[in-house]
């Protein structure tokens, strides 16, 4: 995902629940204009529509421009020369029906996944007094949308004293960055990362569908997806009370850190670099309240180093937030989740 400006991220993403969950790191009044996109409840679907979906996604024709002489000649080109304009049999450009703007050329069986119907349509057959909007939004031009949803209040487990939300995540693109992607997520509350939600289950988090001519026919496997906020919330209770049961030693801290970042011999950049990121998980693990509440224990571990990814972890071409949306929305954070409890329990045994 893009860096985008500020005034665009005041414009074109909508942000819900700030009663209970505060203002977005980008929140800025004076960028929104005269309606703020911080909403202290849920957002109603009907905002999601007239502010961020009211256009479509179109599929054109494209034309390639030739050299050519005054007879067969179809227009002039940027430095005035004559040209004629042929149609490229097979392909067409994905754009904007509003502002004519254009996020790609694809082959004809490209099939733009409207986002009304295929993130708003799909989440709306959920969304009741359980569920509601919780954050939605364009970024790239309008060539990714994601909508959020997610219960109305953070649960908390009384065992661990860990504090959460599950959410169910839709997004999409049409500048081919994405599949359709309807995802199973889990945020810590007090680190606002993205968890997995069932790390024995990491296969079943996700539902992606490509954007071919038959992928209408998979739409209810989105709709299926995006059914299971209760055994999100049931998974994960159970994922967080397993790990923060199970104990980790110092000594078994410092062989997960030689397995997770091995520390090169020779002096050099990557010695430097495999230092740092030590030194920091480190810090994070004993000092950080946002892990070291769990320390002593494999979701302990855990928490510093999904953390330590969200947080410190260098990021390029992009802001930290935009980095971390996507890691949401790709599963990147589950494989994270996933490969460093694989790594600590081969430690441990």
């Amino acid at each position: 995902m893009t860096n985008e400006t500020i005034t665009w991220l005041n414009t074109n993403t909508l942000m819900g629940m700030t009663d209970e969950r505060g203002y977005q790191w980008h929140h800025s009044a004076a960028a929104q204009g005269e309606v703020s996109n911080h909403y202290p409840g849920p957002i109603p679907v009907g905002d999601v529509v007239d502010r961020l979906f009211h256009w479509d996604a179109i599929k054109v024709p494209v034309f390639a421009d030739f050299p050519a002489d005054l007879d067969t000649m179809t227009k002039l080109d940027a430095e005035g020369r004559p040209v004629a304009a042929q149609q490229v049999p097979g392909m067409v450009a994905v754009a904007r029906s509003d502002n004519r703007h254009v996020f790609k050329v694809f082959s004809e069986s490209y099939e733009p996944h409207q986002y009304r119907e295929w993130l708003l349509g799909a989440v709306s057959n959920i969304l009741g007094d359980t569920l509601v909007v919780s954050s939605a939004g364009l970024l790239r031009q309008g060539g990714q949308a994601w909508v959020e949803v997610s219960v109305p209040e953070t649960l908390h487990d009384d065992r661990t004293g860990f504090a959460y939300r599950p959410n169910l995540l839709a997004a999409t693109s049409l500048d081919g960055s994405l599949a359709s992607t309807f995802a199973r997520t889990v945020t810590a509350t007090v680190c606002d990362n993205t968890m997995a939600a069932a790390l024995s289950e990491s296969r079943d988090q996700q539902v992606k569908i490509r954007h071919s001519r038959h992928s209408g026919l998979r739409i209810n496997e989105a709709r299926q997806a995006l059914s299971l906020v209760e055994s999100t919330a049931d998974s994960f209770a159970e994922t967080l009370r397993t790990l923060s049961g199970t104990t980790v030693t110092d000594r078994q801290w410092f062989a997960f850190l030689d397995a997770w970042q091995p520390l090169p011999e020779e002096d050099g950049r990557s010695r430097t670099i495999a230092l740092r990121v030590r030194d920091e998980l480190v810090e994070m693990y004993r000092h950080d309240s946002r892990a070291n509440l769990w320390q002593g224990t494999a979701f302990g571990v855990l928490q510093a180093v999904n953390t330590w990814a969200h947080h410190k972890q260098p990021v390029k071409g992009a802001s930290r937030a935009d980095r971390n949306r996507e890691g949401a929305i790709t599963g990147r954070f589950d494989k994270l989740d996933a490969s460093v409890t694989a790594t600590l329990d081969r430690v441990l045994a």
